[in-house]
């Protein structure tokens, strides 16, 4: 017995061991994964003596909030008040996540559970579309538009966004681990198609909706294609193509580094609360959790 006693101390103190060693290998690669933000942070806060100094550090000595005051006054100087982009990004990133949700998970549902023709043919080009960098569709695109006459317009933003392959094929991926035998019960119990997506099929997809809703508020709300090809009036392009263009011309100057620290954080920081608020959905999409 004495033996047997010491024989399971030593594998419990390997096994203390080893998973100690993981959680402290774990921990530090967390922290160097967050180098990047921690430095994003500290930067836009730092006075412009810390900009310049070498090596550069990661934490600032001496935090200040010049950097935003020069940077809204800036903004408030413009012919087309700061405000106007913001409001732009706010519709435009508002209105695209609604329609791509809806539109994804209808066709996801349709294709996951329902027969139709041609049903292997319309997944195929939905696979072959995910193969095409966003660069190859950009003349497309912009014709498709021009064409439509829809230039300066919020549809003109929106539209491109609508169709989106990724969240299309997320969605009937995620649908198909949903029984049939329960959309089936539902049907002989008389309910239609319209109750079961709103009543079952959009509850039991929360996480894959909230993965879709992070990738496309990402690719709406720094996306710069839209106010570069398909507006001409200033006073419909968003908040990404302002900081963009104001970052660009600011750092050809010394002074100007410090706002475009400022501009930099203020893009993140709507990012970080959007991952923040949905990351347990995502998570759960990517370990394809399905129904309970």
């Amino acid at each position: 017995m004495a033996w047997l006693s010491r024989n399971m101390m030593s594998r419990l103190k390997r096994i203390s061991i080893s998973r100690s060693l993981l959680v402290i290998c774990f921990i530090g690669l967390a922290i160097f994964m967050l180098l990047p933000i921690i430095f994003l942070f500290n930067n836009a806060f730092k006075p412009l003596n810390e900009l310049f100094l070498f090596p550069p550090t990661i934490f600032v000595k001496e935090p200040t909030t010049h950097n935003f005051a020069q940077l809204f006054l800036h903004a408030g100087t413009a012919e087309i008040p700061f405000t106007r982009y913001l409001f732009n990004s706010i519709v435009i990133v508002g209105l695209s996540l609604v329609f791509v949700i809806l539109i994804s998970t209808m066709a996801g549902y349709v294709i996951a559970k329902h027969r139709f023709p041609f049903k292997t043919f319309v997944m195929a080009m939905i696979m072959l579309s995910l193969m095409f960098a966003p660069e190859t569709v950009a003349i497309p695109r912009y014709l498709i538009v021009s064409h439509l006459g829809i230039t300066n317009t919020y549809l003109a933003h929106i539209l491109p966004f609508i169709a989106s392959p990724v969240a299309v094929f997320l969605m009937k991926q995620f649908i198909d681990q949903i029984p049939d035998s329960l959309l089936e019960a539902a049907k002989l119990d008389g309910a239609s198609d319209f109750y079961i997506f709103m009543r079952i099929i959009i509850p039991l997809t929360a996480p894959a909706v909230a993965t879709v809703a992070i990738i496309t508020f990402q690719a709406v709300y720094l996306d710069m294609e839209g106010s570069t090809l398909y507006t001409t009036k200033e006073s419909m392009k968003t908040l990404a193509f302002y900081v963009s263009s104001l970052t660009a011309n600011l750092q050809n100057s010394v002074a100007g580094q410090s706002m475009a620290a400022a501009a930099a954080l203020l893009m993140f920081i709507p990012n970080l609360i959007m991952f923040l608020l949905f990351q347990r959905k995502m998570i759960q999409t990517m370990l394809h959790s399905g129904v309970k």
